[in-house]
């Protein structure tokens, strides 16, 4: 009977050093990662997720003179409402909407490579949450910045109201989207 308590006490420990130890390096690594300064591009590539906005933001950036090309991962199905509004062709901004192959961040930057490469592009706003700039800087590094080529990335303007088991969500997702990056190395 001790010794159960005692595993039980030493296994709720350590779940609660794991836990507040993915709280504070979450906090530091993917909360208060920084965006890039905004400049203009020859295109701003909205990568799929949550509809937080995202969508909305690329284009305003377009809107505002940051690119006439607006290039978003739409992933979803053909019936969603953001994506349909979002798709839809505009008079001053060229809108492409594309489903990455595979479905992740690398295809998000393996079809941005290909656009650049058909259109010559050189650089590239990329636009996602806070949480993920991290890993699609770590991606997009990999598989899209040539020597000429780069990328400059951007977070949703928005703040996240998450409850402590969202974060400590959000956070382990991260980890385990950058183990899966590091994993499958670099694009060819």
């Amino acid at each position: 009977m001790r010794r159960q308590r005692l595993l039980l006490s030493l296994s709720m420990g350590l779940l609660v050093l794991l836990l507040f130890l993915n709280g504070a390096s979450g906090t530091i690594l993917f909360a208060r990662a920084k965006a890039d300064p905004l400049q203009r591009a020859d295109a701003i590539v909205v990568l799929g997720g949550e509809h937080d906005g995202r969508e909305a933001y690329g284009l305003s950036l377009a809107e505002q003179g940051y690119a006439t090309t607006v290039l978003l991962s739409n992933p979803y199905s053909s019936k969603d409402k953001v994506m349909l509004k979002a798709c839809a062709p505009r008079a001053d901004i060229e809108v492409i909407c594309q489903p990455p192959i595979p479905s992740t961040t690398r295809g998000e930057a393996l079809f941005t490579r290909k656009f650049a490469d058909e259109r010559g592009w050189k650089s590239v706003i990329v636009v996602s949450w806070r949480y993920h700039l991290p890993r699609a800087r770590k991606i997009f590094d990999e598989c899209f910045v040539t020597p000429g080529r780069s990328v400059i990335l951007r977070d949703v303007p928005r703040l996240y109201p998450f409850s402590v088991a969202q974060w400590q969500y959000t956070y382990l997702y991260q980890y385990g989207g950058w183990v899966k990056a590091e994993l499958q190395g670099p694009c060819s």
